[in-house]
């Protein structure tokens, strides 16, 4: 609200801001309430780095849309991982919170412990399952007493298509876990499901010169290590895949003594790593496989299945996805969307079931374009007010709980773990981040001073410093500290608290985010993609 003084004698405006009226010299009332907020956050969008960016940046209220701050909210821009957003309200809406990925091996019936012809493995894009469900699956064979199989290794991806990659990711992410290859049959290298990837541990030999140790999870057969790192007197490794083959190279030197260290790369055709690895659980198994490999072919109709394996459900799942930003999990999420509203799990029939999911909560899909699950995509296009339109509307829905408790908190978990911390964001923000080269985005739930939850979406491009995440805390902040009686000076001082990033750093780190070094991942990234994270 704005307070007001009504003058009706001769008035006048000193310099500093007071009022004088015939003589007596009356304290000009300073705005309040949402015009504080508003004037708090025009503030804050001078920083220089903004200048000649896009900005889109609303905020509004959760329970009845009213918005309370707009700019730029019409605006396209590119929203990078706010994308998740979509892609997981969509899934909870249209899958169901117990909804489970399976994956099954099928055959004909053991006799006398062969299966007489191929036995097929066919995944419908588990992105969670890892090299010990697969030895489990195997084991389950052997308890039924299989010994051989006298046929091939099938391996069936066919409820996705085969288009591995989105379109307009960027050939120098392709290496890495957050743009991995999609397919519906594949396997992740941990416990944080990067799926299509294999994780490189590199450790010190016994001695200075010897060299490194090097193992793979999943352990396999698919991928060739060239192994030219050594044992030194400290840790500087780079580890890359090569463009167009499954050869990563090692080199550098790990310091003795130490337990190393590691990097995840992906794999080409995950598919085949996948049957790679089954086809090492069999023979771990003690189960005999006289045939070779086949890949991308459907499981007739008619067998058995001989043994499966559930994932996690969705509701799990989505916290996989939102609070560490798995891109991997997102894109299989993006085309199971697909697959089960259409029979095939494609990029473009998984933008389809994503519209038809958000729809119903109040987001106008007509001024925005989806093209992926995970935002890495710069076709992807978004507004502030789309994401706060779905912010608000996903309010309504029976599943609203599982998604908000998905979200990073300030200061606790995920993608915002260290950000917004001594403020009144802090414990209070709920919000996913969005993070490429000149792409930087923050949308969610925050409750002000006032105990209003309100809801606020933030997306920059064009931007040519490394980071604005800190303009992003400072409106997060803003927004925290805002109520009826808060004035514009005591909002600004609650958003100084958030820490900012030294200019002259910032204008070499945008350097180096134009031109990482070889075997170094683009600078301004989401938190979690680098190992270990630097969140």
């Amino acid at each position: 609200m704005r307070k007001r003084t009504l003058i009706s004698s001769a008035v006048a405006v000193t310099a500093a801001g007071a009022i004088t009226i015939a003589g007596t010299v009356v304290a000009q009332a300073q705005e309040t309430g949402d015009e504080a907020l508003a004037a708090a956050i025009d503030a804050i969008l001078t920083d220089k780095r903004l200048t000649d960016s896009q900005i889109g940046v609303t905020v509004a209220d959760a329970n009845t849309g009213e918005v309370l701050y707009e700019r730029g909210g019409a605006k396209r821009a590119i929203p990078g991982s706010n994308d998740k957003l979509t892609t997981t309200a969509a899934a909870l809406e249209q899958l169901g919170g117990d909804f489970t990925y399976s994956t099954e091996v099928a055959g004909d019936r053991p006799a006398d412990g062969v299966v007489a012809g191929d036995l097929y493995l066919r995944g419908f894009g588990d992105p969670t399952i890892l090299e010990a469900d697969y030895d489990r699956m195997a084991e389950d064979l052997a308890a039924q007493g299989v010994s051989t199989i006298d046929g091939d290794l099938v391996a069936d991806d066919t409820a996705f298509d085969a288009v591995r990659s989105g379109t307009e990711w960027g050939w120098a992410d392709l290496q890495y876990t957050y743009a991995a290859e999609v397919s519906a049959l594949t396997v992740a290298s941990g416990n944080d499901y990067n799926a299509g990837s294999v994780r490189v541990f590199v450790k010190p030999g016994a001695a200075a010169g010897d060299p490194a140790q090097i193992s793979m999870a999943p352990a396999n057969d698919y991928v060739e290590i060239v192994n030219n790192a050594t044992t030194g007197t400290a840790t500087s490794v780079v580890v890359d895949r090569d463009p167009h083959d499954n050869v990563i190279r090692i080199s550098g030197t790990v310091k003795a003594g130490t337990t190393g260290t590691y990097a995840t790369r992906s794999v080409i055709e995950p598919t085949q790593l996948a049957a790679d690895v089954f086809a090492d659980s069999l023979a771990e198994a003690g189960i005999t496989l006289n045939g070779d490999l086949r890949f991308g072919e459907a499981t007739p109709q008619g067998l058995e299945t001989l043994a499966s394996h559930q994932s996690m459900t969705l509701t799990e799942l989505t916290g996989v996805v939102l609070k560490p930003s798995n891109a991997s999990v997102a894109e299989a999420l993006f085309k199971t969307l697909g697959y089960e509203a259409t029979g095939k799990g494609t990029f473009a029939s998984g933008k389809a079931a994503t519209y038809a999911g958000i729809e119903p909560y109040g987001v106008d899909t007509g001024p925005i374009r989806q093209v992926d699950g995970s935002g890495i995509s710069r076709h992807n296009m978004m507004t502030s007010n789309m994401l706060t339109d779905l912010l608000v509307g996903a309010k309504k829905a029976d599943w609203f709980g599982t998604w908000y408790d998905s979200l990073p908190i300030a200061c606790q978990d995920g993608t915002l773990a260290s950000r917004m911390c001594g403020t009144p964001a802090a414990a209070n923000v709920r919000a996913k981040t969005g993070s490429m080269t000149s792409v930087s985005a923050l949308s969610g739930y925050v409750t002000d001073a006032d105990g209003r939850e309100l809801v606020f979406g933030i997306v920059v491009n064009d931007f040519l410093w490394s980071t604005v995440k800190d303009i992003e805390d400072k409106i997060a902040v803003a927004v925290a500290s805002h109520s009826t009686a808060t004035t514009e000076a005591e909002i600004s001082t609650f958003s100084s608290e958030v820490d900012t990033p030294d200019f002259a750093e910032l204008e070499a780190e945008a350097e180096e985010a134009a031109f990482p070094a070889e075997g170094e991942m683009p600078a301004s990234l989401e938190c979690t993609w680098y190992e270990p994270a630097i969140c």
